[in-house]
This record gives C-alpha cells, sequence and structure tokens, in this order.
C-alpha cells in the first residue's frame, strides 16, 4: 500500500523519536519538515492558535477516511482515548495517545515562539515590517499613476506627497501600485518603498485612536484611579503620541493624557491616490456645496436682518429684553461667519451642548454658527474633517474656515487666529491657530 499523508500520525512519530530534544520546524503553512526526511510523509500540524484534541483527531478521520479500515474509522469517531494507525501507514502497528498528540503541540508552540523571535530580529514590528510594502510619494505636489510603466501611459490618478500606495511589483524603473481606487504605474525616482519606506511612514502617517465607547474619560496618568483630564464622545479620533502597554497617550484640547486600550481601536491613517474620475468629481461637488452654501447663507442673513429690523422699531422693545444675536446682513462669506462667531467669546464650554449662550461643546459651538448662515454640519469634530473643500495649509486659510485638531475644531478668524469652545475651565475663546498640530483645514464657502 502506498504510504497517506498522516498530520497527527507523523506530529507523533516526530515527537516520540529520539529527536525529543529537538524542536520541530513549525513554518506558516503549518507543516513540520526536515525532521524525518527519509519517512516521506507530509508532517502537518494545525494553527496553533485553534487546535484542539479533537480537531486533530476529526482532521485525520477528514482526511485519510478514505485509506482507513472500516474499524480503524469507528475507533477514530468513536473518541476512543488512542487512535489506531495501523491501517493508515503499511506495516505499522503503531498508535498515538493524547499525550502524545499534547506534547507534539507543545513542543512545536515552542519552537513557533522561537519562529516569531528570530523575524523580529530586525528590531523592527510586525506593523513595521508591513510599512516596507508601502510605496510612498516623495515630490513636490503630486505624482502621475498611469496605465503603463511609460510616460506614455494614460494618466489613472494622482499620487500627492507623502501619499502612500502598497507595493505590487517593478518594471524597468516604474512601480506599479494599489491605492485608494487606483491602480497603475509611478516612476520609481519620485517615490520611496522597502527599508527606506519605513521610518518615512511612521513620519507621513497619523497613528489614530478611535473612541468605541459612548464617553470615553482621558485620564492624566495611565491608570484608571487617575484624575479625568477630559472626555471625548464615541467615534471621535484622537491623534496617538505614545503607545504604552494596555494604554496610549493622546492629544485632545484639555491637554495630553492617556485612554485605555479597552476602549479604543488603533490604526495607521495615510493618504491615499485619487482617481481621476474622484478628483472631477470632487471638484463639482465642491463648487456645487459652496455655491448652495453662499445662497443658503445670503437668505438666511436677509431674514434674520429684516428680522431684526422690524424687532428694533416695534414699540414692545425694552432695553431688558434679552440680546438678540443676528448675522451680518448683505451676502454671506466666511468674514461674515468669523464676525458672528466672535459675539460668543467668554460664553461657557458645556460638553455635548449646542448652544451659543448657555454652552456648547467644539463641534456644537462650530455647527450652531453656520446653522445661522443656512448650513448644517455634524456635531463631531471627526466628521467635520471631511466636510466643505480641502484647504492647503494655514496661510491658505481664510475666515470661517474649520481648523481640525485631535478630538477638537475651531473656526478661523483670521491672522493666525480661531474663536472656540476650548475647555469647561476656558469657555469660548480666540487662540493663535497653530497652538497645536493642524490636522486639516475645511472650507465651507
Amino acid at each position: 500500500m502506498k504510504r497517506k499523508n498522516v498530520r497527527v500520525a507523523a506530529c507523533a512519530i516526530a515527537a516520540a523519536i529520539t529527536f525529543s530534544g529537538m524542536e520541530l520546524p513549525v513554518y506558516a503553512s503549518g507543516n513540520i519538515s526536515s525532521v524525518l526526511p527519509s519517512a516521506g510523509i507530509d508532517y502537518s500540524l494545525a494553527s496553533e492558535t485553534s487546535t484542539s484534541l479533537s480537531d486533530i483527531k476529526e482532521e485525520v478521520v477528514k482526511e485519510e477516511s478514505s485509506n482507513l479500515t472500516v474499524s480503524n474509522a469507528d475507533v477514530a469517531l468513536s473518541g476512543a482515548s488512542e487512535i489506531p494507525i495501523g491501517g493508515m501507514i503499511e506495516n505499522s502497528s503503531s498508535t498515538v495517545s493524547d499525550k502524545k498528540i499534547e506534547e507534539t503541540i507543545v513542543v512545536s508552540k515552542g519552537y513557533t515562539e522561537d519562529l516569531k523571535k528570530a523575524s523580529n530580529s530586525s528590531g523592527l514590528s510586525d506593523e513595521e515590517e508591513g510599512f516596507k510594502s508601502l510605496v510612498i510619494a516623495k515630490v513636490n505636489d503630486y505624482v502621475n499613476v498611469r496605465d503603463l510603466p511609460s510616460e506614455e501611459g494614460n494618466i489613472v490618478g494622482k499620487l500627492y506627497d507623502k501619499s502612500v500606495g502598497t507595493f505590487i511589483e517593478e518594471t524597468d524603473g516604474w512601480y506599479k501600485i494599489s491605492s485608494g481606487s487606483v491602480e497603475g504605474y509611478v516612476k520609481a525616482e519620485y517615490c520611496v518603498t522597502g527599508d527606506d519606506a519605513v521610518e518615512l511612514a511612521k513620519e507621513v502617517g497619523t497613528r489614530i485612536a478611535t473612541v468605541t465607547t459612548t464617553t470615553l474619560k482621558v485620564r492624566e496618568e495611565p491608570s484608571m484611579e487617575a484624575t479625568v483630564l477630559g472626555l471625548v464622545p464615541i467615534e471621535d479620533e484622537l491623534i496617538v503620541t505614545e503607545e504604552l502597554d494596555g494604554w496610549v497617550k493622546v492629544d485632545i484640547e484639555e491637554g495630553n493624557g492617556y485612554v485605555s486600550n479597552e476602549f479604543v481601536t488603533l490604526s495607521t491613517e495615510f493618504v491615499k491616490a485619487e482617481s481621476i474620475e474622484e478628483e472631477q468629481a470632487r471638484l463639482a461637488k465642491e463648487e456645487a456645496e459652496r455655491k448652495a452654501a453662499q445662497e443658503a447663507a445670503k437668505k438666511a442673513a436677509e431674514e434674520a436682518a429684516a428680522k431684526s429690523a422690524a424687532k428694533s422699531e416695534s414699540s414692545e422693545s425694552s432695553s431688558s429684553e434679552e440680546k438678540t444675536y443676528a448675522p451680518p446682513s448683505g451676502s454671506a462669506s466666511g468674514q461674515a461667519v468669523a464676525d458672528f462667531a466672535l459675539q460668543f467669546v467668554g460664553n461657557p464650554y458645556v460638553y455635548g451642548g449646542t448652544s451659543l449662550t448657555n454652552g456648547a461643546d467644539c463641534s456644537g459651538f462650530v455647527m450652531s454658527v453656520y446653522k445661522n448662515f443656512g448650513v448644517n454640519l455634524p456635531h463631531s469634530s471627526a466628521a467635520d474633517r471631511n466636510v466643505g473643500a480641502a484647504v492647503n495649509g494655514l496661510e491658505n486659510a481664510q475666515p470661517g474656515d474649520l481648523i481640525c485638531y485631535s478630538g477638537h475644531v475651531a473656526l478661523y478668524i483670521g491672522n493666525g487666529q480661531i474663536v472656540h469652545a476650548s475647555t469647561s475651565k476656558t469657555g469660548i475663546i480666540v487662540s493663535n491657530a497653530n497652538y497645536r498640530s493642524i490636522l486639516s483645514i475645511r472650507r465651507i464657502f
């Protein structure tokens, strides 16, 4: 009878022979090889993370059922403490005990751990090793992505400076990449990959902690007993400045604090390529939204001005009446938004609030200011990073633009300054826009 591959039998034999002092190699595919080179058998072991004794027995029966005698199959399926393999390997009457199987798994696991240590001998983490497969643009503006590895190829997208794609192959000085919805070729001289991409990826990538609990408590120290520094709502995204055992240090408006890994998911965010179709659609959408917002804001400003004028002329008005805040009359602009927002400086900060007079949080303040101009924005600083049109750099910012930070958002008022609902201690204040690292700038008008 021809010898067949028997996973458990081979493992048991390997564990029982005189090589018991050796560690058995376990590769990613699960094969134990080079221990019994003359046996001619495929030595395989199921995944160490999911293998149970019953799983192994079931696998033996499944893979070798066509070669088992009826009695052997019956015994194997019966759950007996030993699995007879006399009918599996020619002229063999050996048995594989549960103990032998378990010993083999333990030995194999030990070797797997050694393999893991060896694979990390470079000192790089698994994530950093993955960075080697990235292709990162190093250009002044962007590098074209083409459908062929040639300058004659059609442009299918753009990989902007510090944007990232995944390496597929190299052809005559061109890298084939996949990035976002784009797949094509970029000229290698304008990009880095391999070992050179590892450190650059840390610089251009943004380490993000996304909140997974309703209200996250950010603490002054990495301990559940530490004082609470601030609160962050669910799905908000925080910049990670340091990773510890079970904790991450994050940047919030109140300062740097710590959150437990249990309540966030960690990821590294990279900017991806943009296809030509996506670019055209984005530009058209931004232009349409800008015009619609301007029209809505103009109408809202005119209505508010008319209402304010009528109210001031009414004989029923009195000096004791509550102060009315109205957007400036005339055509809407970012400057009008900024001027309107400045009226509320000194009012309180309230977590989760949206009242410009009685208290709002950062995104609630921005949302309520723009609501007076007929624009609906989300009550989320993370979501605000995707509204309107992108602005490249603070030097190009205009009054009314949204300035987005880690877990925070503000309104630009010009001259390098912002107005924002900062913290419960400070309320709504004016600050320098670069007092923290800016994640993005978005223009509504």
